[in-house]
């Protein structure tokens, strides 16, 4: 093995560039946090770097390395490398790294190298160095956003509206969800620092545009189970506000086609027609319980019958419009008074408010020194 094989440092461009990147890691690590480009093709698995840690903790290094080309040998090292192997002529312009850019990622290099018959670079300081950049970038960048926050009733799509805009932050879509308890999607939640790492991507390709007005839709502190990084939340706490308004119908069937169309497509695509339907028909009705205690025990028992009777008819027509009679009222009896009461809160931020058109007019005009 060879200290001689390159490495990358230039960590910005690997990530304003959408590099390829080859994550030898264990899959338990690559789990816990890894980038939106990256392809785990480890170089030991889970119990095998269990195996390994293990050794090196009461017996050193060189055991641990003997250990680990023992299992790592024979049909198991070809495989593993053919997989490398196959990633990079897909990807030759990709690099590699494990956590530390040590040993595992110069192994892997190294093997790699041996079947392509060419370098490959590794990452210098690997996974490590690669989520100290991202998180140094928030910190550094947070402070210097322009931020525009776009607020409004529920229903008023001010996630349709955010997607016409050419520089905006999808925090929900970053975090993979919708921001409320009808929220959650047929798939999890990224990690906590996957979401932070595409956050801070996505702020270093903003700065790379010349960081102009970036519009963000108004959220709590947490989307869904995730937290927005506090020096970027408090950055959107103090941004003008723009409410998007919209009327009652429009609303509704913004929010039918979220939970209803789109929820039941995802879990169908997931789940096939009918198992999907029922895990859809469960998601809604568990959502509807997780605020039972805000409704009240009368006022949930009604939604909850609404809602019941609307998958009932859909499950035996295929009719959604049923759905139309709980989501109106949970929108006039609860979310209402609710958003009520918080943009009270946020009202001397209030710079402009209006329809889509009225808004986007007013974004297109807008200049940074008017407030």
């Amino acid at each position: 093995m060879t200290d001689t094989l390159p490495e990358v440092d230039d960590l910005r461009r690997l990530f304003l560039d959408n590099v390829p990147l080859l994550d030898v890691r264990a899959p338990i690590e690559f789990q816990q946090g890894s980038f939106p480009l990256a392809q785990n093709l480890p170089l030991i698995d889970d119990a095998e770097r269990e195996e390994i840690g293990t050794l090196y903790k009461h017996l050193g290094q060189d055991a641990a390395i003997d250990r680990g080309h023992e299992l790592v040998q024979g049909e198991t090292k070809v495989a593993r490398v053919s997989a490398w192997a196959a990633f990079a002529r897909r990807h030759p312009d990709g690099v590699l790294y494990c956590f530390r850019g040590g040993m595992r990622s110069k192994i892997s290099q190294q093997w790699l190298a041996e079947a392509l018959g060419r370098p490959y670079p590794r990452v210098k300081g690997g996974y490590k160095a690669l989520r100290r950049f991202l998180l140094d970038e928030t910190a550094r960048l947070a402070p210097v956003l322009r931020p525009l926050v776009i607020g409004g009733r529920t229903g008023v799509g001010k996630t349709l509206f955010l997607k016409t805009r050419q520089h905006m932050l999808d925090l929900e879509g970053l975090a993979w969800h919708r921001g409320s308890a009808f929220g959650r999607h047929a798939t999890p939640q990224p990690t906590q620092i996957d979401f932070e790492n595409r956050i801070a991507i996505a702020l270093i390709k903003h700065e790379a545009a010349g960081n102009p007005p970036l519009v963000v839709e108004d959220e709590s502190r947490n989307v869904g189970s995730r937290s927005v990084p506090p020096c970027l939340y408090e950055q959107l706490e103090r941004a003008p506000l723009l409410l998007l308004e919209a009327d009652m119908a429009t609303r509704v069937r913004h929010t039918r086609q979220e939970y209803v169309d789109e929820a039941l497509a995802e879990y169908q695509a997931i789940h096939g027609a009918d198992t999907g339907f029922e895990q859809w028909a469960s998601y809604l009705l568990d959502s509807m319980d997780r605020i039972r205690k805000r409704l009240g025990g009368e006022r949930h028992s009604t939604l909850r019958g609404q809602m019941m009777e609307a998958i009932a008819t859909q499950r035996q027509r295929g009719d959604t419009q049923g759905h139309d009679i709980w989501i109106r009222n949970l929108l006039a009896d609860y979310y209402d008074p609710m958003y009520d009461y918080q943009i009270d809160k946020k009202r001397d931020r209030v710079v402009m408010q209006g329809d889509a058109e009225t808004l986007n007019d007013w974004l297109n005009r807008y200049r940074p020194d008017q407030h």
